[in-house]
This record gives structure tokens, sequence and C-alpha cells, in this order.
């Protein structure tokens, strides 16, 4: 079964047409990037809760996330925070400054897909970012710079 997508697809689509310039961006394309933002929260989440744990703690914080405290993101809080307990026991606790770094690092995380998509999109010599386009990034990303490198 198919796991049910938090995220809203508008903040998404925005964040994926901000990286695609001049392209038409499909909503499959959207729909899979906001799957894969949500996979990856829940898996930070899951390994925020670790860290807390061995620091005996049940409140998850920024640190535990290796965020840098940014803000700046459109993705919208009460979503990000579903997100980060879809993985962890109801027994923890997300601060609200997590919360806000996680949507940062998963918003800086789409904007990567969306600019690499667009690449793709664009060698194929389409107009359009598609499905295939996000897919295939995925299918690359051991080869891609990680977050930590860039």
């Amino acid at each position: 079964m198919a796991m049910s997508v938090e995220l809203p697809f508008a903040p998404v689509d925005a964040i994926i047409r901000r990286h695609a310039g001049s392209l038409r961006v499909s909503s499959e394309a959207t729909e899979e990037l906001a799957r894969r933002i949500q996979r990856r929260g829940a898996r930070l989440a899951s390994e925020a809760a670790d860290r807390a744990t061995d620091d005996d703690r049940k409140t998850l914080r920024v640190a535990d996330f290796d965020g840098d405290g940014s803000t700046d993101s459109e993705l919208p809080i009460a979503p990000v925070d579903r997100i980060a307990r879809l993985d962890i026991d109801e027994q923890y606790r997300v601060s609200m400054d997590a919360r806000v770094a996680l949507a940062g690092i998963l918003e800086r995380y789409a904007g990567r897909v969306a600019s690499a998509a667009a690449v793709l999109a664009r060698h194929a010599d389409r107009r359009t970012i598609t499905l295939a386009d996000v897919e295939t990034y995925f299918e690359l990303e051991p080869y891609y710079p990680t977050e930590e490198a860039s």
C-alpha cells in the first residue's frame, strides 16, 4: 500500500518551478518529488530521534537534524511536523525550531532535485520536467554530491 503524502503539492510545485526556468512541470513530477521529500524527512527525523535517544532526550532539536537553524522555507510547518512523526515513536516531541530546520533542509533538498530534473529535461530536449526526470535523478543520486558536500 502506498503511503499517503502529508505535504501539500502547491509549495512543492512552487519549489520545482522556481528551478525549472522556462520549462513546464508535470503534475506527476511534482507528486513524486513531494513523495520523495516526505520519505527523506521521515528518515531524517528517525535519525534525529536516534541521536536524541543517545542523549537521553525525548525532544528533537535543531542539532539533531544537523540543521543550521535556517528559517527560510516555503514548506508549511504543520505538514513537515507530521512528516517528522511518521517513523518515530509518539513519545518524542519535535521542537518548533527543529520543525523549521527540517523544513529548510527539505526545501534545499527539493531544490537540488528540481535543478537536476530540469537539467535532465533540457538534455532530453523537452520543454517539460516529467516524472521520468525526477525518477532518473534518484537513480543517479548516488553519483551526485551529498548534502554535506554542497
